[in-house]
């Protein structure tokens, strides 16, 4: 199965003006709208660890200048013009604090896989990300596989893959946090 079709073209101004007044989500990608969940709802099994990284990282975040949201928060890639809604989002900036939709520079993205949108996330999502100096860890979660591919920036600029493995399943040292397999795949 593919990717949703794009719902009609327009610029990002227009599509930020149109979308904030729609009922259901959409992304922005070179010039295309599309409707997030044509092809239905997610998984039970999504939902699960989105929620779990969610929780656990608004636990950690507390009191620190930090903020994790989830689904529900836009990331705008200004370099290109690009709109997505990742399933967790970490800033730390002070946009954070006051962020009513779109954020700007995320910290930390994690995307949780589906076999629909799995080569989407791994590649192009991936690359407009990367386009965005504020990134430091970009996150593939599995809950099929219950894997966990966590990409970071080095101070060269390039991005260095690290496949968890062993029982602390979520490293995240931009954040200096760390969580078990288990809380990460609790409930899959």
């Amino acid at each position: 199965m593919g990717l949703p079709q794009p719902v009609q073209r327009m610029t990002l101004a227009e599509f930020t003006q149109w979308e904030h007044a729609q009922e259901k989500k959409y992304e922005f990608y070179e010039g295309e709208v599309f409707e997030m969940y044509a092809m239905g709802g997610a998984r039970r099994e999504h939902n699960a660890v989105a929620g779990n990284v969610y929780a656990l990282l608004k636990s950690h975040l507390r009191n620190t200048p930090c903020r994790a949201y989830v689904a529900d928060m836009q990331v705008q890639v200004t370099a290109s013009g690009n709109s997505f809604y990742p399933d967790v989002v970490v800033s730390c900036e002070a946009e954070a604090l006051n962020a009513e939709l779109t954020l700007t520079q995320p910290k930390v993205i994690v995307e949780v896989l589906s076999p629909t949108t799995a080569n989407y996330d791994r590649s192009e999502k991936f690359n407009q990300y990367r386009l965005m100096p504020s990134l430091m860890e970009y996150v593939l979660i599995d809950p099929g596989l219950k894997t966990i591919d966590i990409y970071r920036r080095q101070p060269s600029g390039d991005w260095l893959l690290a496949v968890a493995d062993g029982e602390i399943g979520l490293i995240l040292p931009t954040l200096n946090f760390s969580a078990s397999r288990d809380d990460v795949f609790e409930d899959v």
